[in-house]
């Protein structure tokens, strides 16, 4: 086989293929997102009408919200973006699971006491809890095993508040798997009927951590999004992949070759919106990434997120861009083309001029679209987002 490159002329947003997605999804374009975080999910239940072919490429390496307890129990990697994700990509029509659906989106209850959640979750087991009981056979069989499994090597001290159960079920299925994550995604998959292809960008349980420009070391994904601890009082230098959540010892992490091949078959790689460092760059950390991405020959889009990033204070949109470009190129050489790494900036029509034309500089060609769903609470409008990437493969 021989590969060539052909260019044409699109017109944005492209209607005749944006209407040919729709007619049939199933035929609809390989778009390979690199991402993590909730960011992408509202948009990737959009992108189901249009293909059904999508790839996610998702971090495992979250120390905070519903991933850090089961992190902690099982000393895993992070599976709570891995599950939303999933959950975002199911067919949640009458063709689908609905049932199977309804259970992983299940939460046990905040309030609730210890033991109370404890008998729930020994009914889900037992298979006589209302959500498993309705769910068909073999896939109730597979989810009992995966939560009894769950069970026992739960330590006597987890706390059930507010758990996951779709996150359980993973859980229980990684330790069934011989702590490896692609074959619980790969069942998952099965059992929602995901409408697309979801992936961990790493199989390795490792943590984030960041050199700040003060000098100080950060370590844990839940300490850098301010989010869920108070916001950086200086700017991240480095970000880095880390052994533990103790002390400082960086790791390196390859990209599978499952997930090379992948960007070797992919229509369009999307560098998505969510928290600069912790979401996107840090699905680019694994070795290997920069180099795939620069063999392959198809339009290399940045959707950066809308709104304060408490991760990138102060970070123009030039300054954003030339950070993505700096991890590559870690693994792509730094002399790599900007071109094979970066060809679109995707926003929307309110960016300033001065962002655009720094960007434009540097080769890139910047896309100002209506995009925006509220002006007043900014984020993406997931229909014209979705219909300006099909119509640039």
């Amino acid at each position: 086989m021989s590969e060539v490159t052909i260019t044409r002329a699109v017109r944005m947003p492209d209607q005749f293929r944006i209407a040919r997605f729709l007619s049939n999804p199933k035929l609809g374009p390989r778009l390979l997102f690199f991402s993590g975080g909730s960011a992408l999910n509202d948009i990737s239940r959009c992108l189901k009408r249009y293909t059904h072919n999508s790839i996610h490429l998702v971090t495992p390496f979250d120390s905070g919200g519903s991933s850090q307890g089961l992190r902690l129990a099982f000393n895993m990697p992070a599976i709570g973006d891995l599950r939303s994700r999933l959950m975002a990509l199911a067919d949640e029509t009458v063709l689908g699971q609905p049932d199977v659906f309804r259970l992983f989106t299940h939460r046990f209850s905040k309030e609730s006491g210890q033991e109370e959640l404890a008998g729930e979750l020994e009914a889900m087991i037992a298979g006589i809890h209302p959500l498993v009981a309705v769910v068909e056979q073999p896939m109730r069989t597979l989810i009992q095993n995966q939560l009894r499994t769950f069970q026992e090597g739960c330590p006597p001290m987890f706390d059930l508040r507010g758990a996951s159960i779709g996150n359980l079920i993973l859980a229980g299925g990684y330790l069934n798997q011989n702590k490896q994550l692609e074959p619980i995604i790969f069942l998952v998959a099965k059992l929602v009927g995901v409408l697309g292809h979801v992936k961990a960008v790493s199989d390795d349980n490792l943590h984030l951590a960041a050199k700040l420009e003060t000098g100080d070391i950060v370590v844990g994904q839940h300490l850098l999004t301010g989010k869920e601890q108070a916001p950086l009082t200086s700017p991240i230098e480095e970000i880095f992949l880390n052994r533990s959540l103790q002390i400082r010892e960086p790791a390196v992490s390859v990209f599978p070759e499952r997930n090379t091949a992948l960007v070797q078959s992919a229509d369009l790689i999307c560098y998505s919106p969510g928290s600069l460092y912790t979401s996107l760059i840090a699905s680019l950390l694994p070795r290997g990434v920069g180099r795939a991405v620069a063999s392959r020959t198809v339009p290399k889009v940045y959707v950066p997120s809308l709104g304060h990033d408490p991760e990138a204070p102060g970070m123009t949109l030039e300054d954003r861009v030339q950070a993505l470009l700096a991890y590559l190129r870690k693994d792509a050489g730094s002399d790599c083309p900007v071109e094979r790494l970066l060809n679109f900036v995707v926003t929307d029509q309110g960016t300033g001029e001065d962002d655009l034309a720094a960007v434009e500089q540097l080769g890139i060609t910047v896309l100002r679209l209506d995009l925006i769903s509220s002006k007043t609470d900014p984020y993406y409008d997931p229909v014209p987002l979705c219909e300006a990437l099909v119509s640039l493969t």
